[in-house]
């Protein structure tokens, strides 16, 4: 056991929190695909709980190997990351497999899985625009050159991604927003964003696959005098909850809520473990957070502190909105809950998530062990 912690380096905590997410997802997806293997594998849960180990067990590998690698190799390869993810999305929408009128994922030939190039994007783009801002903190000169290709390769990939998956391209929006406001870039840059934000969700809007579907689930989420079906389901597993929970597998909203597996699976967390299980999960992602914080206060460089707190803010995001869409706070959307969700290759770009925010973590526990200002950070990058 000692031998074996030894080798994960790194924040320990960001570790046990997400290997026990992981055992926690291949608990939950078990009992919430029993429909989804009913219908489609003659009943053959086994299929699916197969799947799904075999993706978490290549999440957590992508997660070792990637916190093995020195974090300011991504600053590299983020550039060619971020060129490859346009074309792939533009096929995606144009010729990608379909599914509840939208076309987010490519099918990978020969094999049963499938990507989805925003994963791809959204890790390119944050990692991109940390190692643009890093730039521009290194050497006030090259804040002109970096800060207006910054922002249009926001507002290009968000605009992209809003083609298929608007709820997507919406919190990678606000990411790159809390992204620039770290950097200290100037008001008015913020401003410009927001510009580019409007009009690449105008571009979205008018050629995009899900600009009705989008209108029909708010107009349904401020129309009060009607419960769409999916909500009414997941309403009916929180109720069935209660405090404690049914027990594990005994789910029986599994059968009539769609995409229980994936979309709303924090509603079986709830139906099964009860209010004590979700209390539980929401601890973990506020853990998440806090340890994220923890290594931007002690990173040793600009592009490390901002690289870990895009990243572990783009994962807690998502994961509150999904809690907000179940629990009715939040119009209908189709994130899954990281970590936690059934899903194809976006579990494998979730553990390269961590393990970059890992690294990082490992690499500042390589420098001085006290906090790092703002003001001193840019000074000392200043004289390197």
């Amino acid at each position: 056991m000692n031998a074996l912690l030894k080798k994960l380096e790194g924040d320990k905590v960001i570790w046990f929190v997400t290997i026990i997410l992981s055992l926690l997802s291949i608990l939950v997806v078990y009992s919430a695909s029993g429909s989804l293997a009913y219908k489609y594998a003659g009943g053959n849960t086994e299929k699916y709980l197969m799947r799904h180990m075999t993706l978490v067990g290549l999440g957590i590998a992508a997660t070792y190997v990637c916190h093995k690698i020195d974090y300011k190799y991504y600053s590299k390869i983020s550039r060619f990351a971020l060129l490859l993810s346009v074309p792939l999305l533009l096929f995606a929408w144009k010729f990608g497999t379909e599914l509840n009128s939208a076309t987010r994922w490519i099918s990978i030939p020969f094999i049963d899985f499938t990507f989805q190039p925003s994963d791809l994007a959204k890790v390119a783009l944050i990692t991109n625009m940390a190692s643009m801002l890093w730039k521009r903190q290194r050497s006030i000169k090259e804040f002109q050159k970096a800060i207006i290709p910054l922002l249009l390769w926001a507002g290009v990939i968000c605009g992209l991604i809003g083609l298929s998956d608007i709820s997507t391209a919406a919190l990678l929006f606000c990411t790159a927003m809390l992204i620039l406001f770290m950097g200290r870039v100037p008001v008015k840059y913020l401003v410009m964003l927001v510009i580019i934000g409007v009009l690449a969700g105008g571009f979205a809007y008018t050629f995009g696959q899900r600009a009705a579907t989008a209108g029909s689930r708010l107009k349904a989420f401020l129309d009060t005098s009607e419960v769409p079906y999916q909500a009414q389901q997941s309403y009916i597993a929180i109720a069935g909850g209660g405090v404690t929970g049914k027990g594990v597998g005994q789910s029986t909203q599994r059968n009539f809520l769609p995409h229980s597996y994936s979309d709303f699976i924090f509603a079986i967390v709830i139906e099964e473990y009860g209010l004590i299980g979700a209390g539980v999960l929401i601890v973990l992602y506020l853990v998440l957070l806090y340890r994220g914080v923890h290594i931007v206060a002690y990173s040793q460089e600009a592009f490390g502190g901002i690289l870990a707190a895009g990243l572990i803010f783009s994962i807690v995001l998502q994961a509150f909105v999904h809690m907000g869409v179940v629990t009715g706070l939040l119009p209908l959307t189709g994130l899954p809950l990281p970590m936690l969700s059934m899903g194809g290759t976006s579990l494998m770009f979730t553990g390269m998530t961590m393990g970059i925010i890992l690294s990082v973590s490992r690499g500042s526990k390589k420098g001085v062990n006290r906090p790092i200002s703002g003001k001193n950070q840019f000074r000392r990058e200043q004289a390197t």
